[in-house]
This record gives structure tokens, sequence and C-alpha cells, in this order.
């Protein structure tokens, strides 16, 4: 397995890997679980040749947020990637991906740029659309390959893409959890063995509202929101930010009760802040992502 740092080496790389057919592309920022293994495990399959990157970008923290202690394992992170099937990472640094005098940037606008994790993270979007963006240009995949655990994140890109005319295509994975229900998360290292038991209580209002939906409860999806934030208020260690209903695509609240839709919260829980989602597809079925192992 080869580890690229420059956009120059990429470059000359892929210009080999495209004569030989698709490349699968998994974007992380390292500090890998079995979410992030189970795209790179889907890439290999799938596509001719498979990168990753490892990337902990700047622009997509804000002031205040856990840019300087983000877990970072680089060693453990390529072992695993190369057992995964993953032929090639692309390691940039800051300065590789952001240099000086750098002023462009993809900003989303509308309702996927203003609600839930838009207004929780101000400016978190306009990071993560820039920096795949670039990433998209430099290894020029045929597929990228992300988590609805970050559902939120999946909309904003899949609008980029429809927007930009970019020419490839995303492709969306169950949530990987543990076998309590938590979805896993690289910021789960930051939860003491409490906070991690309490931690659960996240999927557990999630499936409270997944029977308040099913059951079409009165109050719709006040009701529902309602079932998901008494959940965690049952927890005294988690502390919601937000317990939504809305549609999948553009983030909009729903304001009746129907197909396709997403549940979607967040919640502090010590040092971290923990988001999580169960999605209701078009044809009535529920994605509650998959158990690791």
């Amino acid at each position: 397995m080869r580890v690229l740092t420059t956009i120059g080496e990429m470059a000359d790389a892929r210009q080999r890997w495209q004569e030989r057919g698709g490349i699968g592309f998994v974007p992380t920022m390292g500090y890998l679980h079995a979410g992030h293994l189970s795209l790179a495990q889907r890439a290999h399959a799938e596509s001719a040749t498979t990168v990753a990157s490892i990337f902990v970008n700047p622009a997509q923290f804000g002031p205040g947020e856990d840019l300087a202690r983000y877990p970072r394992d680089l060693p453990r992170d390529l072992a695993q990637l190369e057992s995964a099937g993953v032929e090639a990472v692309f390691v940039p640094t800051a300065e590789e991906m952001y240099p000086a005098g750098f002023s462009t940037y993809v900003v989303p606008e509308g309702t996927l740029a203003a609600r839930l994790e838009a207004a929780a993270r101000p400016g978190h979007f306009r990071g993560v659309a820039t920096v795949v963006a670039k990433l998209f240009a430099i290894v020029r995949p045929t597929d990228a390959y992300f988590g609805q655990k970050d559902a939120q994140q999946v909309a904003v890109l899949r609008r980029m893409i429809a927007d930009l005319n970019l020419p490839v295509r995303l492709r969306v994975l169950p949530t990987v959890r543990e076998a309590d229900g938590l979805a896993m998360s690289s910021r789960n290292a930051y939860l003491d063995r409490q906070q991690r038991t309490a931690a659960a209580v996240l999927f557990r209002a999630l499936r409270a509202g997944r029977a308040a939906f099913d059951a079409r409860a009165a109050g719709g999806p006040d009701a529902v929101c309602r079932a998901m934030a008494e959940t965690v208020a049952e927890e005294p260690l988690a502390m919601l930010e937000y317990a939504d209903v809305c549609d999948p695509d553009t983030f909009e609240p729903l304001e009746m009760l129907r197909a396709p839709a997403l549940l979607a919260l967040a919640a502090r829980m010590g040092p971290a802040r923990l988001i999580d989602n169960v999605l209701l597809r078009a044809d009535g079925t529920w994605d509650l992502g998959t158990t690791a192992g």
C-alpha cells in the first residue's frame, strides 16, 4: 500500500490507476473504526483501485471545537486500511491542502446550510464541501463512499455533486453500531466508561421515535420529536441539542409523518458531542444500521 503526501504524487499515481478502471474513494479524518473499514471494504470489492484519505480538515472545525485534540493514530489507521484492501492513502498536510493565499471555498446555501448541524456548527459545511470538492479534484474517483451516520453531510455532498456536475457517484452505506446500538464514531474515544454506557441512550431515543412514527402518534412530527427528547432526558449524563424529523434530502422539517423521513438527534455526553439518525426509506422500510462484527 502506497502512502502519498502531496497532490503531485497523487496526480502521477491517478493517471496509472485510471487506465485500470474505476477508482473507489473513502475520505476520512483518521482514527478509524469498523464503520470506516466497512466503506473501504465495499470500495475494494467494487472498484479497480481503492484509495482512502486521512486528513483532519481544519476548515470544518469552528472556534472552541476539538481540532487540536481530535484523536489521531496514523500507523494504526494505515495498517487497518491495508488489511481492508486499500491500495493507496493520501495523507496531506494542512499546508498542502490550503497553501498560502488560499481563498476559494464551496459554500452550501438553503435549508441544508441552515438547520441542525449547520446551525449548531456555523461554517462546518463550508469546510466539508470545500475539502471534499478538492479531494474529488485531486483523486478523481468514480465512486466515493460515505456513512449514513453523517446524514446531513451526505445530503450536502449529494447536492454539491448535482449542482456542480461532478463526475462521481456518491455511495452511502449503513451506520455501523456497537452491540448496544451506539453509532461508531472517532469521538467515542472521548468517553469514559460511565459516559460510554450512558451514550447508548441515543439509539434508544431513535427507536422510541421510530415507534411513535410507526404508530402515527397523535401530534405527528412533534410527537416523534418529543418521544426522542423524553428518552434522552431519562439519562442524566446526556444533554440534548436537538431531536428532529425531516426530509432526508432537503432537511426541511416534516409537516406530517410520511416516507422518506430522517429521525436525527445530537447530544452532549461529557466531552463528546454525538450525532445519530435512522432513515425511513421511500419504500417504507427503516435503515437502522448494522452491528459491528
